[in-house]
C-alpha cells in the first residue's frame, strides 16, 4: 500500500475514533464501575449488569429522545429508577451522570435516614441500596442535539420507605 493511502487511511482511523470518544465512556463497565466504587465507599456489595435491565433502560431511554425530560419510567416490573439530563454543548458520560448522583451523599444523613432539608438525596441512596443487585443503563442523544439523556435502573429496585440503604 502506498505511504499517502496509509497515511489517509490512518487519518481516518484516528478522526473516527476521536468522534466518538463518549463510546468507551459509557460501556457497561464504566457504570459498574461507578457504582461499584461508591457501594465500597459505605461497604455494601457490588452491583453486576443484567443485559434484560439494560434492554428496559433502552426501551425508555429511546422513548425519551424526542424531549429528554426528566420523567420517569413508572416501570410495574420492580425496577428502580436514576435519570440524567445534561444540556447541548457537551458529551456527557456514564460518570457525569453516576457522579451526580454519588455527589448527594453529602446532602444524606444516615442516622435519621434523610435528606437535608430541601434537598435529594434518593439518587445516591438508590445507588448504594445494598439489595439492588443488578443494574442497567442506556444513554441516548436528545433529538435536535438538545443534549443527553441517560437512566440506570435497578433491581430489585430500592428506596424502599422505612429502611435504610444499608
Amino acid at each position: 500500500m502506498e505511504a499517502s493511502k496509509l497515511a489517509i487511511l490512518l487519518t481516518l482511523a484516528v478522526a473516527a475514533a476521536m468522534a466518538s470518544p463518549s463510546q468507551a465512556q459509557n460501556s457497561p463497565q464504566d457504570y459498574v464501575r461507578l457504582h461499584n466504587a461508591a457501594r465500597a465507599a459505605v461497604g455494601v456489595g457490588p452491583v453486576t449488569w443484567d443485559s434484560s435491565v439494560q434492554a428496559f433502560a433502552e426501551n425508555y431511554a429511546r422513548q425519551r429522545a424526542g424531549d429528554c425530560s426528566l420523567i420517569h419510567s413508572n416501570n410495574r416490573v420492580n425496577l428502580g429508577e436514576n435519570l440524567f439530563w445534561g444540556g447541548a454543548g457537551k458529551d456527557w458520560t456514564a460518570a457525569d451522570a453516576v457522579n451526580l448522583w454519588v455527589n448527594e451523599r453529602s446532602d444524606y444523613n444516615y442516622g435519621s435516614n434523610s435528606c437535608a432539608q430541601g434537598k435529594v438525596c434518593g439518587h445516591y441512596t438508590q445507588v448504594v441500596w445494598s439489595t439492588s443487585t443488578s443494574i442497567g443503563c442506556a444513554r441516548v442523544v436528545c433529538n435536535g442535539g438538545r443534549g443527553v439523556f441517560i437512566t440506570c435502573n435497578y433491581r430489585p429496585a430500592g428506596n424502599i420507605v422505612g429502611q435504610k440503604p444499608y
